[in-house]
């Protein structure tokens, strides 16, 4: 199982590489999309097998992922919503709604998720 910090990464698998946000920390999940407009991209909950969208401004896009960050199930959520867990989820992939669509997700596409290297100091710094 992939470990992942927050942060930036590409999302491939969709019919085009889509930017995503990381959100590994508990901070960050809890944090999730809460006070925003909308988002660029998506936001990758890991690890996370359900969402909710109480005080969201804006519907989203919600595809639960399994282990292997295989896409189990796509559902849209307004907001006031509470989305019921996902046995077998452990990733969880929000978007504004319409996205998914656009990109081409549904059930049984297998998605990886390319995040930047570490930065390390160079020598002599």
């Amino acid at each position: 199982m992939a470990r992942w910090t927050d942060g930036p990464g590409i999302l491939h698998g969709a019919d085009a590489g889509v930017p995503v946000e990381i959100a590994a920390s508990y901070r960050a999940r809890t944090r999730g999309l809460l006070g925003r407009d909308g988002i660029e991209g998506a936001l990758l909950l890991s690890p996370a097998s359900g969402v909710h969208t109480f005080r969201m401004r804006f519907a989203i896009d919600v595809a639960y992922l399994s282990r292997d960050l295989t896409v189990l199930s796509v559902r849209t959520m307004r907001p006031g919503r509470l989305g019921l867990p996902r046995l077998r989820a452990r990733h969880v992939l929000e978007a504004e709604a319409g996205a998914m669509t656009r990109w081409g997700l549904r059930p049984g596409r297998r998605l990886a998720v390319q995040a930047p290297p570490p930065v390390t100091p160079s020598a002599g710094n």
